[in-house]
């Protein structure tokens, strides 16, 4: 099974108190207002998870991009 790293953009700065919420995700502000959520994501179902709490808490969503982890032997 292949592992990502997402980035999931969205408008607007989220605090400390949505750390709980998107555990193992780090939150990053950006100067244009935006927060990046960047973490590793185990599969589709867990992806589909993240963005429903996006959407339950009410978040624009802006952008979903997903780069491959490099394994440890480069591969």
């Amino acid at each position: 099974m292949d592992k990502y790293v997402y980035q999931i953009r969205v408008q607007g700065h989220l605090d400390a108190r949505w750390l709980h919420r998107f555990e193992g995700l780090t939150i990053t502000l950006t100067p244009a207002g935006e927060t990046i959520l960047t973490g590793p994501i185990a599969d589709q179902a867990a992806l589909y998870g993240v963005l429903n709490r996006v959407r339950d808490l009410g978040l624009d969503l802006i952008s979903v991009q997903r780069q491959p982890i490099e394994n440890e032997k480069g591969v």
